[in-house]
């Protein structure tokens, strides 16, 4: 991957290698009982397959701040990015701000559109014609360190 600092984000450009694929069991992980081990079923899984959908527009940033904690985002995760996503009320996004750039929750209405940190301790953005505000890309899934 290719790695571009800008503001707080970190973007990645993924590099798509064929034939590179993890083993996969096919059984479902039991959070409750454990289940026999003869019911496990072994296929190779593509993490490009599973969370990728446009490949040419889809890159990675890792998050930085605690603005969206509420929302399952922590410091340090791995963001996946659709930019050919339409942006639509209620999705996180990854915005273009007034020269940096911030992941928040949209929220547009007829005539205006505002984004919404998921924590209380920041302010809610209204985007106004004096700001430079670009919706660079959906988030589409989040990849987390245990």
């Amino acid at each position: 991957m290719i790695a571009h600092k800008q503001g707080n984000l970190t973007f990645y450009t993924p590099e798509v290698v064929d034939g590179l694929a993890g083993h996969f069991f096919d059984t479902g992980i039991s959070a409750g009982f454990p289940s026999p081990t003869e019911d496990f079923n072994e296929q190779h899984l593509s993490l490009d397959e599973e969370l990728v959908k446009n490949k040419e527009t889809t890159f990675y940033a890792r998050v930085s701040g605690q603005s969206m904690i509420g929302a399952g985002l922590d410091d340090n995760d791995l963001l996946v990015i659709d930019r050919s996503l339409e942006p639509e009320n209620n999705k996180i996004a990854v915005c273009f701000l007034d020269g940096e750039f911030t992941v928040k929750r949209l929220r547009v209405t007829k005539d205006e559109v505002w984004l919404q940190p998921e924590n209380p301790n920041y302010p809610i953005i209204n985007i106004t014609e004096e700001n430079n505000f670009l919706i660079w890309g959906i988030v589409t899934n989040v990849i987390k360190k245990v």
